[in-house]
């Protein structure tokens, strides 16, 4: 493995714990006794987004090329609801169960792709997900198979996210960077406004530290993703993302305070992991 390579694989990894950490930030507010509603934290981390997207564009002196507004809108709005649900999730369960239901994104453009592109059906994709989804159900239900309707928030981000996914794949074909970020920070950032304007207010200076490294921490990840990908394979790529769904199993405990999964939920846990990268593997080498 050549240095860039191993600086790339390094990233990507680095991206997955950004993203985890930012997750844990929203937590942390909890345990400080903050009462940080999500939809602040979702507001934050679009509107700084979208600030340091301006800053970087300004410098750059980069302009917006729009050619395709449906795609630019689609991603942005599915982008909009996986964050909300996603940060949802965190703070109505645990750290650790919404990044794994999270990370369930790769399993619904499989089943999204069979319903909507006849040249993408593909059987065997389709059984690991079903088994996969066993995984799913020993996370949503663990130990005593007590469901907890909160964990359909993680489930729905990842839902959300899939959206979000397949239109940014649309659109990176007719867009470039710059523009793909300038509306998806700047659409959610008038969305989230607009729908939840009453819980929108000016944070302390407490709870202005947590708003804002957990959206820096996060749009820190999403940079080093970027980064990370110039140098290494798909497969190898959407493997270390993947990582996270591992990272936030065993991380959990020591610094989010989750309690400990289950056997089953590692089970579950596993099970998401595996199919991850199998989808990754098999549709890079279709």
């Amino acid at each position: 493995m050549d240095i860039k390579t191993t600086m790339g694989c390094l990233a990507i990894f680095g991206s997955a714990f950004l993203f985890y950490l930012a997750t844990v930030i929203i937590k942390w507010s909890s345990m400080a006794g903050l009462n940080i509603d999500s939809s602040l934290f979702t507001f934050a981390r679009f509107f700084i987004g979208f600030a340091t997207v301006l800053l970087i564009m300004g410098l750059g002196r980069h302009k917006i090329k729009v050619v395709k507004k449906r795609l630019l809108f689609g991603r942005a709005l599915g982008n909009c609801l996986a964050v909300y649900c996603f940060f949802r999730g965190v703070d109505l369960t645990s750290v650790a169960q919404a990044n794994i239901l999270n990370m369930t994104y790769p399993l619904f453009i499989a089943v999204f792709s069979w319903f909507l592109y006849k040249d993408q059906r593909d059987i065997v994709a389709i059984l690991i997900v079903l088994v996969a989804f066993a995984g799913v159900w020993l996370i949503l239900s663990p130990g005593n198979m007590a469901f907890d309707f909160n964990s359909l928030w993680g489930l729905a981000s990842g839902i959300s996210g899939a959206v979000a996914i397949m239109y940014l794949n649309l659109s990176r074909r007719v867009h470039d960077t710059h523009t793909t970020l300038f509306f998806m920070f700047g659409v959610g950032t008038v969305i989230v406004f607009c729908l939840f304007y009453h819980q929108m207010r000016v944070p302390s200076l407490e709870e202005f530290k947590y708003l804002f490294w957990c959206s820096a921490l996060a749009i820190a990840g999403q940079y080093l993703l970027t980064i990370g990908f110039k140098y290494v394979t798909a497969i190898e790529g959407g493997i270390i993302s993947s990582s996270r769904i591992l990272l936030a199993a065993m991380l959990g405990p020591l610094i989010a305070m989750d309690p400990f999964l289950s056997l089953s939920g590692w089970i579950g846990a596993f099970l998401i992991f595996a199919a991850n990268v199998y989808l990754t593997v098999r549709k890079a080498k279709r």
